[in-house]
């Protein structure tokens, strides 16, 4: 009789792997038809063939590196050393022996968190031999002498993108819960995980756009972007909601948020346990946020100055008749920060008054130190992102989603590739990643201005260098209150970049180091007591000054600054609610701007 397989194995069903096989060739040959008929003739030049200008900066440090053999040569010795005590160790587990590892994963790699990548002699040795090679890769890079900080920044970067790529838990054969869950299902998994991919081509229209969460169980106004509140007031580029108090009394004055463009703005109001806005409604603000419109060619011509006019500019001439408030707190998050320091020093230039305070999360003023984005800007890559930008008016959501999910590929990208394409599943529902996944496009004048102005030019600190609707803008002239939130393991707004802005406005200003990264150290409320923060009196010129004196507080930074804005609410009066004054209710938040999303 033939050897019957083990019980955990599962021989594949020939006939329904056949089924399953032609579906999958049916729909590819498709999806590359339709992929090659939308496909346009790309003209020459460097800029088609390396939009990224990557194989420039890798040429200069391939020749600084040859310059060097000496220093090559103690790199490759140095990598040897490492495989020869890698060899005796794993010989000494086989044998039943004790050893200590030679390389370890950093704390918080999730790709090597099954128990098999340290119980078996064998994948411990591969994912040992991938760390060992992915380190003397990057350091090796790293060390070359004589690049400029631009071309070692993108090597550094592009580098750790392929050592990512190439990580052991990426491939069936050497991932053993991929492998495992192949034997246990008779390779199911694999034949749902290329159903899966093709999904993802079809949705990306030819395109890889992975699907990060179930996109179906989530609705808005449903069941996330839930506070309250009402639509009252709307332009070319946004709305206006005005939200349902909590309390009796509201603070007088009203408060006014000004989110990123780049993003959708209920990321402060995800779900009610994690709503910044629910949070300060209930502290007794009335709130108002600016909904950006997802623009589409109509709005190519929009610029940097359009959205200062018809964003906080209209805006707060909104709150005014909405209340009958002449004056606002206003808070800026990200780019909405930026925007809210160029429409404070432009305000100060009219001797404009009617902002009190100015809050900033995350927010990049100074962009010398800009971060691993400032990989993606240099004039060849501008020039190619400009030429792109030039036929639709407007640079593509999915653009702009690919850019910042590389900053963190084994989270953002590479996690996926593994749970729906080697391990066949489908990816869970998260209001993050739902957000997350929900790109806005970018109008291309207005885009084109931020990035050559802010990001490569730097001249938002220098005064006078940037104009906006004839005002020379100059950030010493902004002499309200400020209180900047930044936060530690920032990707996108560094937090020492972030810092410079205590140096550059001209008033008083309270800084805040938060726990964590660029989303979930803004969205984090009292309740969940994580991350923490840290306060300091000083402003030292040194962000490591400051960070070495500061001191360290549990929990949310959010009562904090409550404490803070708590000094310019002047006082209390009955609660308002959106119809109330001289704006009348147009629908229900979260509003239907929101809600159009960037293929639409």
């Amino acid at each position: 009789m033939p050897e019957q397989p083990p019980p955990d194995i599962k021989l594949p069903d020939p006939v329904e792997i056949s089924k399953s096989m032609a579906r999958i060739a049916e729909r590819s040959q498709k999806l590359v038809a339709d992929f090659l008929a939308r496909q346009e003739p790309q003209g020459g030049g460097p800029t088609a063939m390396d939009p990224l200008n990557i194989g420039s900066a890798f040429m200069e440090m391939t020749h600084r590196m040859m310059a060097d053999p000496a220093k090559l040569v103690q790199a490759q010795m140095t990598l040897w050393q490492d495989y020869m005590r890698l060899w005796q160790t794993t010989a000494q587990r086989m044998m039943g022996q004790e050893a200590d590892p030679v390389a370890m994963p950093e704390r918080g790699d999730r790709r090597f968190k099954h128990p098999e990548w340290d119980e078996n002699e064998l994948f411990d040795f591969v994912k040992q031999s991938y760390l060992l090679t992915a380190r003397w890769m990057q350091s090796t890079v790293k060390d070359v002498e004589g690049l400029d900080d631009k071309t070692a920044q993108k090597v550094d970067f592009y580098t750790r993108q392929f050592v990512d790529a190439m990580a052991p838990s990426n491939f069936v054969m050497t991932n053993p819960e991929v492998l495992r869950e192949t034997l246990e299902s008779g390779g199911e998994n694999l034949v749902n995980g290329l159903h899966n991919l093709l999904d993802d081509l079809e949705r990306g229209k030819g395109r890889l756009k992975i699907k990060m969460t179930d996109i179906e169980a989530f609705e808005l106004g449903k069941n996330i972007a839930l506070s309250p509140g009402k639509v009252v007031y709307q332009n070319d580029l946004m709305q206006l909601i005005q939200y349902e108090p909590t309390t009796e009394e509201s603070f007088k004055r009203p408060l006014l948020i000004i989110p990123p463009w780049i993003n959708k703005f209920y990321i402060l109001d995800l779900r009610p346990k994690n709503s910044f806005i629910r949070w300060a409604v209930e502290q007794g603000h009335t709130v108002f946020v600016i909904s950006w419109v997802n623009p589409n060619e109509k709005l190519k011509a929009k610029s940097f100055e359009d959205y200062m006019v018809d964003g906080p500019l209209a805006a707060l001439e909104a709150v005014q008749k909405a209340t009958g408030e002449e004056d606002a707190n206003v808070i800026g998050y990200c780019l909405g920060g930026t925007l809210l320091a160029c429409t404070l020093a432009y305000m100060a230039a009219k001797k404009d008054k009617r902002v009190k305070s100015a809050t900033f999360f995350t927010t990049m003023m100074d962009f010398k130190d800009a971060g691993e984005l400032g990989v993606f800007i240099d004039e060849v890559q501008l020039a190619a992102l400009e030429e792109k930008m030039k036929d639709k008016g407007y640079l593509e959501g999915a653009d702009m989603a690919t850019t910042f999910n590389m900053l963190r590929a084994n989270d953002l990208i590479w996690s996926f590739v593994v749970n729906n394409y080697l391990m066949g599943k489908d990816p869970f529902p998260f209001d993050l990643l739902y957000w997350n996944s929900d790109s806005t496009r970018m109008p291309a004048a207005m885009h084109s201005f931020y990035l050559r102005n802010m990001y490569q030019e730097n001249k938002l600190v220098e005064p006078g260098a940037i104009t906006l609707k004839d005002v020379k803008i100059d950030l010493s002239k902004v002499k309200q209150p400020a209180c900047l939130i930044s936060t530690r393991e920032d990707h996108i707004a560094p937090w020492k970049a972030t810092y410079s802005a205590t140096q550059l406005l001209g008033g008083p200003v309270k800084f805040i180091l938060a726990g964590s990264g660029h989303i979930a150290g803004v969205v984090n409320p009292p309740e969940a007591e994580k991350y923490g923060y840290w306060t300091n009196a000083k402003n030292s010129k040194d962000p490591d000054a400051w960070c070495n004196s500061a001191k360290e507080h549990k929990g949310s930074w959010w009562p904090e600054w409550q404490k803070w804005i708590a000094d310019f609410t002047d006082g209390k009066v009955p609660a308002r609610r959106p119809g109330d004054g001289a704006l009348k209710v147009i629908e229900d938040a979260p509003g239907s701007y929101v809600k159009v999303q960037a293929q639409d």
